[in-house]
């Protein structure tokens, strides 16, 4: 068990002795333990072998350790052996030093602040002794804290750079986790860090570095290529539990064709110390080795720091070119990424994602993290949007672009490998939360300033602006405040990225355009839900016996069985306790039964009706759920409120379908893929549990099944069952993750045809991203106002935000992407003042086609399957 460290631990100095460092004795000791590596590694049928053993037993005929005049004939015997060459042939080994340092895991982030300088010192000092020496350093964040706490050690960074020493690497903010961000953070990882590097020492990188991630997205290819990056740099798949990656050099095609090229250093691991041993398992263990001739070596200590030691270096300047071993230089990732291109064409691609087979009980642990992360990811979101439109509207607003970029770098800070994945200590745990707290803090504060902006000017009392945040038009009800502290109902339409005024308390009962909800208690306590959509019945412990698309009388739940079953399993992996769930978990399950006669009415219906019902899951824990479906809306939601203190047990919440598919469909970053309900091969079962965003679905042609929620990770679909993870208990590094109260929304949409005309996207984004209703401390607007709309509903606007690079403030920056994974030319249509528009890629550089044609406030935008497109709006000045 990985524990975290004990803060009152003392250590006692006993004893503390000067002594003198003889370096002829320190050059037969290396030279010794490499030719015993060597007469080891290559083994008694390899005549070197003999040869590493003979000329050490030489060396220690002839060393009398009283007089060190015999040292030099000693290390004359050694450099007679290290010199003699190989062949060109040999393999070539890039050593690199390299120093992973975790922005947080076993020690809060303060402690990292001073592993980076404890750890940059000593690589200042062995460049300044090994010219030869390079250093590769990745994580923006890091090198961003030491130029803030220790500036003078960054002027010696800066200066090694330039000397072509010290080479930052990477491009993004930190080494974020590879699944839980979403697409918009990714980019912004790559943005704040690319711009930092360029800032700070000169250039941009050009590899992605992330050696120590819990699996990759699919998308991740298109990001690195938008961001001025076409190499990558891994080696976490060889952590694998069932299947060896089959692959170390590779081009790896993500989910828009976009195509890398990726390394995995074939020695599995980023802190080589040197060894004979090391460097042999570099060749022996290279899948490609006959398609390249080179391969990374990242040596040095790592995970804590520490990094590179002169030991390292002389072992491996010993190896350089020694016959029977492969050809050792002290290199850099350019270097190492350049003599991979020269084999390139006889490399092979592997398509989608890279699936890493342990881990995955990080898209679960610490549930408040997970909700933090996907709360502020909307918050940032709807502020940009807010704030971008307050601009264009208002000569007098200022965008907020310095406290947005300190906010998103927050966010992603949270959002390293450790942290957002909730495999840390508490200590680490509780500062990102505090971290979220602020993010939310703010961005009210923002969304207030900007609301007020928009109101500005506008005739009429004070009153309420909705607003939608989302590029389509919405009506939906909504909880709108009134005085003295209570809420009203009401159905409310607002159109695409814009804003309505608020229904006055006399219009809120309008003639409903739709069906009203009708809510029924039957005698045996089961209640129906039915708003002419959808038909939900729950039986009388809440359990979903009925989910009937009503048009078509269709049946959602599989026969003789009940949806909404919460299930309870064992959860006791073999050694890493938060982050992994092994697959005999799924052996233990255990349904949680209800007590008939805890479900009773709650809304009545009308605009909403629901239910509500108590589950006690164990003695320890319980839960009270409210199923809540409204007018005209095309899923039921679940809002779930859990008390959790459990032990080693994993919660899920469990939906047999009425649907037969050999695929099940994931919404990942900026699209959606698809993986198998079955378990033919070893590959497929290794994916018991795999990740999601917003939505997952199941369909055969012509119906499917839809699963969507606000702040969770964990799924699978085994066979016909959808479900979704909600909760663990492991017990270290954290012994009190996830114990407490927890508070989530997930939701069910049968629907006709595939989900991509069904509407399951933007459902999805509607539950995540709910309409406003923001004060306004001016008059409110009395007519609705829609900034942006886009023709195709494959293509979702995502972002829009002020460009970073904006003279006068005047410049936007529009995200794009096609969702339904087609080939669509559709129309972007604006309000605003445009005056010209580009297309940029990630960080925001133009096209240098030049400006697209813009008639009648419309753009006309072609993509491809899973395109991400970007797009410069240069606003008009505002009228005074």
């Amino acid at each position: 068990m990985i524990a975290a460290p004990d803060p009152e631990k003392m250590f006692q100095v006993s004893r503390a002795e000067l002594a003198v460092f003889h370096r002829d004795v320190y050059k037969l000791l290396v030279d010794l333990e490499l030719l015993l590596g060597i007469a080891k590694g290559l083994g008694e049928d390899n005549q070197r072998s003999f040869q590493a053993l003979y000329t050490a037993n030489q060396m220690v005929n002839v060393c009398d350790p009283a007089q060190p005049e015999t040292f030099p004939v000693a290390q004359a015997l050694a450099s007679k052996f290290f010199g003699q060459r190989g062949g060109e042939s040999q393999h070539t080994i890039h050593a690199v030093g390299h120093c992973h340092i975790d922005t947080a895991w076993l020690w809060p982030f303060k402690e990292t602040v001073r592993k980076c300088a404890r750890s940059w010192v000593t690589v200042v000092q062995l460049m300044e002794r090994n010219p030869e020496f390079i250093f590769a350093c990745s994580q923006a964040q890091q090198l961003e804290w030491v130029r803030s706490y220790y500036p003078g050690l960054h002027a010696r960074l800066q200066e090694f750079a330039c000397r072509g020493q010290f080479v930052p690497v990477g491009g993004t903010w930190v080494e974020m986790d590879g699944n839980l961000p979403s697409g918009e953070s990714m980019v912004r990882q790559f943005l704040q860090g690319q711009n930092f590097f360029r800032q700070e020492f000169g250039k941009m990188c050009s590899e992605f570095w992330l050696p120590d991630t819990f699996g990759y997205s699919a998308q991740l290819p298109q990001i690195m290529r938008s961001c001025g990056i076409k190499r990558f740099l891994t080696q976490k798949l060889s952590w694998n539990l069932v299947n060896s990656f089959p692959h170390h050099t590779f081009f790896w095609e993500g989910l828009d064709g976009s195509q890398v090229l990726a390394h995995f250093p074939p020695g599995d691991s980023y802190g080589m110390q040197g060894s004979v041993e090391e460097v042999l398992k570099t060749v022996a263990k290279n899948q490609d080795k006959g398609r390249t001739n080179h391969s990374a070596f990242l040596f040095g200590f790592g995970d804590g720091g520490g990094g590179p030691t002169q030991t390292m270096v002389d072992r491996l300047k010993r190896l350089c070119n020694t016959d029977g071993l492969p050809r050792v230089q002290l290199s850099s990732p350019e270097r190492l990424f350049s003599a991979l291109e020269g084999h390139s064409e006889q490399l092979c691609t592997w398509v989608g994602e890279l699936f890493l087979e342990l881990h995955n009980g990080t898209y679960t642990t610490h549930a408040q993290i997970k909700k933090g992360n996907r709360e502020c990811e909307r918050i940032l979101h709807d502020v940009e949007l807010l704030s971008s439109l307050a601009l264009a509207r208002s000569a007098q607003f200022l965008y907020p672009a310095a406290l947005l970029q300190d906010l998103w770098r927050l966010l992603l800070l949270t959002q390293f490998h450790d942290v957002v994945t909730g495999s840390c200590i508490q200590l680490v745990a509780e500062e990102a939360m505090c971290h979220y707290e602020d993010i939310r803090s703010h961005g009210n504060t923002l969304l207030s300033a900007a609301a007020a902006a928009l109101c500005a000017g506008e005739p009429g009392p004070e009153g309420l602006l909705i607003v939608n945040t989302l590029p389509w038009k919405r009506t939906e009800v909504l909880a709108l405040p009134r005085p003295g502290g209570a809420h009203s109902l009401a159905l409310v339409t607002v159109p695409s990225m814009g804003f309505a005024p608020a229904p006055t308390p006399t219009s809120l009962q309008p003639l409903l355009p739709q069906q009203p909800v009708f809510v029924v208690q039957e005698t045996d306590s089961s209640v129906t839900l039915d708003n002419g959509i959808i038909r939900v019945r729950l039986d009388p412990t809440g359990r979903l016996t009925s989910l009937v698309l009503v048009a078509s009388g269709r049946e959602a739940i599989a026969e003789g069985a009940v949806g909404n079953q919460f299930v309870l399993f064992d959860d006791v992996p073999l050694y890493w306790d938060a982050w992994d769930v092994m697959d005999y978990h799924l052996e233990t399950r255990k349904p949680v039964l209800g007590q008939a006669g805890t479900l009773a009415v709650g809304t009545e219906g009308g605009v909403r009706g629901s239910a509500w019902f108590l589950l006690q899951i164990s003695p320890n824990s319980r839960l009270s759920q409210e199923v809540v479906l409204d007018v005209g809306c095309p899923y039921v939601r679940f809002h779930t409120e859990v008390h959790w203190h459990e032990a080693h047990k994993f919660l899920k919440v469990e939906f047999p379908a009425r649907v037969r598919s050999p695929q099940a469909t994931y919404e990942v970053q900026f699209g959606h893929l698809q993986r198998p309900t079955h378990y033919n091969t070893s590959w497929d079962w290794a994916r018991f549990e795999v990740w999601a965003h917003r939505w997952m679905d199941l369909s055969e042609h012509g119906f499917g099944l839809a699963l969507l929620n606000d702040c969770k990770y964990g799924a699978s679909v085994r066979g016909n069952v959808l479900s979704l993870s909600l909760l663990r208990a492991p017990k270290s590094p954290d012994a009190t993750v996830d114990m407490g109260r927890h508070e989530f929304t997930y939701a069910l949409m049968p629907h006709k045809g595939s989900f991509q005309d069904a509407g399951v996207i933007p459902a999805a984004y509607s539950l995540n991203f709910p309409l406003l209703a923001l004060p306004a401390p001016g008059p409110a607007p009395t007519a609705a106002w829609s900034a942006f709309s886009v023709s195709s509903p494959a293509v979702v606007l995502e972002t829009v935000k002020q460009a970073e690079t904006s003279p006068q403030g005047r410049t936007l920056l529009l995200r794009l992407y096609e969702a339904h994974g087609s080939h669509t030319d559709c129309w972007l249509h604006t309000l605003l003042p445009v005056q010209e528009a580009v297309l940029c890629d990630l960080l925001e550089r133009r096209d240098p086609s030049g400006p697209l044609l813009l008639r009648d406030n419309r753009l006309k935008l072609t993509f491809t399957p899973f395109q991400v497109q970007s797009l410069l709006l240069v606003l008009q000045p505002p009228p005074n």
